[in-house]
């Protein structure tokens, strides 16, 4: 019988340059200087240089740094530092951050082994694709089991871009699958003090995906049935829903999603976004914070334990990055400060008296109604200290698949985190240029002007 990663496994060593769609192709190049971005704006982060100091010498590059590194080193760094700000893309019906798993595991693998930009290109995209569509098969069940899913799928995706890009034969790509899963972990017990384990979760995925990969090619053997077996991977990480796995394996390589993947506008939780928009056309309609009484929002069930519980705590974040999981927090800095960006999540804006006494106005109502996880959507109803009510819904996550976000405004959103990380105009022109060369380049030496 064929498992379902043996199945997966044929599809990637199937994969080559010329069978991946133009608009595939464009995203990967999106998310590249996405994530590019994303690792220099963090680079002088406190997290970025604890993770530096777990790292070896070699000659990977870390974005932003430095001298060079192992690739398991540099995928950890560059992960860690992508997923940082939770700044980086996401996927609606996930949901997962693919870009800042993939991209580095493929970069850091690619450097080590010598291999060109049109593998590169293949381990992207269909590692995006992979990540994309694990986290499809039992919707909610990894965040109800206490997992971050991003870190569950993102170790077995890594395994299979890393598989494409060195072009191993489909038994050793199920191999690596194989070993990926028992790499998996990543808890969300973060969420309890607002502390950095989530940060790592993309670059530990990234670094365990090439070890994976590495050891298929070297002989080493992994359950095919990693995926479906009775104590594979959605048993042991999503026990609470069957596992469908139709969205994965149905349509692979007829249908790609890859294009569908999310760039975010605002640098914190993804279901918290809609929100935002919200709250910036209330403000847009010349309410002001002290014109508000109270404001309900109607929300979805599977998001209230992330995003808005332990309510008093999300009225009053304990760190900033619990504050980028706080619905009332993002919205209220969002309405205060007209923009949501790096910057509203200082230590400073965190205690601002203005900011928490308009959160602490903001509670929520479960709609049964709501389509979550397929689709992410926010809705505010203000009533004013006069009695009147204002009301505003967001139908969709604006940078998704319904409302993607203009080449224009990702390009500055990468100039704007260049310059947060320190780096001159001159600088960000060259990073900003090399997506569109590097996946034709025979060599990948042009990563090294990525380094400080």
């Amino acid at each position: 019988m064929t498992t379902v990663a043996e199945t997966l496994a044929a599809w990637v060593a199937s994969v080559e340059r010329d069978t991946l769609p133009d608009d595939a192709v464009e995203t990967a190049r999106k998310l590249f200087l996405d994530v590019a971005g994303l690792c220099i704006a963090a680079r002088r982060e406190p997290y970025v240089a604890a993770s530096l100091a777990a790292v070896d010498g070699g000659v990977c590059t870390a974005v932003g740094h430095a001298g060079s590194f192992d690739a398991f080193g540099a995928a950890l760094v560059n992960g860690t530092a992508a997923h940082g700000e939770d700044f980086d893309d996401t996927f609606e019906g996930g949901p997962v951050h693919s870009g800042a798993v993939i991209v580095p595991a493929v970069m850091a693998l690619c450097e080590r082994e010598g291999l060109g930009g049109d593998r590169l290109l293949v381990g992207v995209v269909t590692g995006v694709e992979l990540l994309c569509r694990l986290s499809l098969v039992a919707p909610m069940a990894t965040h109800n089991a206490g997992f971050h899913p991003t870190a569950i799928f993102g170790a077995v995706a890594a395994a299979g871009a890393a598989g494409a890009a060195l072009g191993l034969p489909p038994a050793a790509i199920a191999s690596a699958l194989g070993i990926a899963g028992s790499m998996a972990s990543g808890i969300i017990e973060y969420l309890s003090e607002g502390t950095w384990t989530k940060r790592m979760h993309a670059g530990w995925a990234a670094q365990s995906g090439i070890r994976a990969a590495l050891m298929a090619r070297g002989g080493f053997v992994g359950p095919r049935t990693v995926l479906e077996g009775p104590n594979g991977l959605y048993r042991a990480f999503a026990p609470s829903r069957a596992p469908d796995f139709s969205p994965l394996v149905g349509d692979l390589g007829h249908r790609w999603v890859v294009p569908k993947v999310a760039f975010k506008p605002y640098p914190c939780g993804t279901m918290v976004q809609p929100f935002i928009d919200c709250a910036l056309k209330l403000r847009a309609d010349g309410v002001q914070a002290d014109d508000v009484r109270d404001i309900v929002c109607d929300v979805a069930q599977g998001t209230v334990p992330r995003l808005w519980e332990p309510l008093a705590s999300k009225h009053r974040p304990p760190t900033s990055y619990a504050a980028k999981f706080s619905t009332p927090f993002c919205m209220a800095v969002g309405f205060t400060d007209g923009r949501v960006g790096l910057a509203q999540f200082s230590e400073h804006r965190i205690h601002d008296a203005a900011v928490l006494a308009l959160a602490s106005k903001i509670r929520y109502a479960i709609n049964p109604a709501d389509e979550y996880p397929r689709t992410f959507t926010g809705h505010l109803r203000a009533v004013l200290r006069d009695g009147r009510a204002r009301e505003y819904r967001q139908p969709c996550l604006r940078g998704g698949a319904e409302a993607p976000l203009p080449l224009g405004e990702l390009e500055s959103k990468f100039m704007d985190n260049a310059r947060y990380g320190g780096w001159t105009a001159a600088q960000a022109e060259r990073l900003h240029a090399a997506p569109q060369r590097l996946f034709t380049q025979p060599t990948l030496h042009a990563l090294k002007e990525f380094r400080e």
